[in-house]
């Protein structure tokens, strides 16, 4: 019989509960694999609140355990556990601390891998194989918006936002608080930390991060979003995630890529506003997600774009 490179359940568990594979779950939120980077954004979660460090903890291993178990390939990589991650955190951006949030954590944990399953089947069918969408944060968006809608009994009212005194103060917190929202935290700290972690881990990716929160916040108050609503980094996180993945990740770096990662944060503000304006429910990353397919499809038809 021909041996095969198919690791056994009990050698992805064992891989799976490696620290440098929940460093990097942590991590791939944002396209890297870092431990360092993980760590950062681990302390950046801590810097938020220990609770909520400990629910995306949770969340982070129930995800990866469990595509570890399914025979998921990329284990090690940190790529069965960022979505884990995030649901953690919106878990607690939902439920707190209290005692419902833990089991609904593992559960959606569970859930991610799963539904990371699907998609990745489902952009390998020959309709979309061609042009290589990755599932991205999908998973998590839509285990979360299930989570959300079935746990309205369980639901906590969150804090009141902070008061800034005008645009400029906003905009200038915006910069740091639009990197920290994409894990549902708003915190100049905790953005800070981030960001850190973003340019050791390379300095294009903190360089294009820092690229899609300017452009971002820039584009929401064009668009009228609220200063507190901007400065909070609720109008111009997607767009951060959205500058990242264009210019340097599901692009080659070049300056074509950079210019269309622009363009592609102005369009990621507008598809925010329009999700916002629809619903009252958490949109999550949609925002970043619905643009950042449509944009690598039609990326597929410009000769100086090209996938790495």
């Amino acid at each position: 019989m021909a041996a095969t490179n198919t690791p056994s359940p009990t050698a992805g568990v064992r891989a799976a509960l490696d620290v440098r594979s929940l460093s990097d779950g942590l991590s791939q939120i944002f396209f890297q694999r870092n431990v360092w980077t993980g760590l950062l954004i681990l302390l950046a979660f801590l810097v938020a609140d220990w609770r909520m460090a400990l629910l995306v903890v949770i969340g982070t291993v129930a995800a990866t355990v469990t595509g570890a178990v399914m025979g998921a390939q990329d284990v090690r990589l940190g790529m069965q556990g960022f979505c884990g991650a995030l649901l953690g955190a919106a878990v607690y951006t939902a439920l707190g601390s209290q005692g419902w949030a833990y089991p609904i954590a593992v559960l959606g944990g569970i859930l991610c891998a799963p539904v990371t399953r699907f998609f990745v089947w489902l952009f390998a069918t020959r309709p979309l194989a061609r042009f290589a969408l990755p599932a991205t944060t999908a998973p998590f968006c839509v285990v979360a918006g299930i989570m959300h809608a079935t746990t309205t009994g369980l639901q906590v009212r969150s804090p009141a936002v902070h008061v800034v005194e005008d645009a400029g103060a906003a905009y200038l917190q915006s910069l740091l608080t639009n990197v920290s929202e994409v894990v549902l935290i708003s915190s100049v700290w905790s953005g800070a930390l981030i960001l850190l972690g973003l340019f050791v881990a390379s300095w294009k990716v903190g360089l294009a991060a820092v690229m899609g929160s300017a452009v971002g916040s820039l584009c929401a108050l064009a668009l009228g979003w609220a200063d507190a609503d901007v400065a909070e980094g609720l109008a111009g996180y997607s767009g951060v995630l959205t500058a990242i993945a264009l210019s340097v990740v599901f692009l080659r770096s070049t300056v074509a890529s950079w210019l269309y990662a622009v363009l592609g944060t102005a369009v990621t503000a507008v598809v925010t506003l329009a999700l916002n304006d629809a619903t009252d429910a958490p949109h999550y990353t949609w925002p970043y997600i619905l643009t950042t397919w449509v944009l690598l499809i039609i990326a597929t038809g410009i000769r100086p774009l090209r996938r790495p």
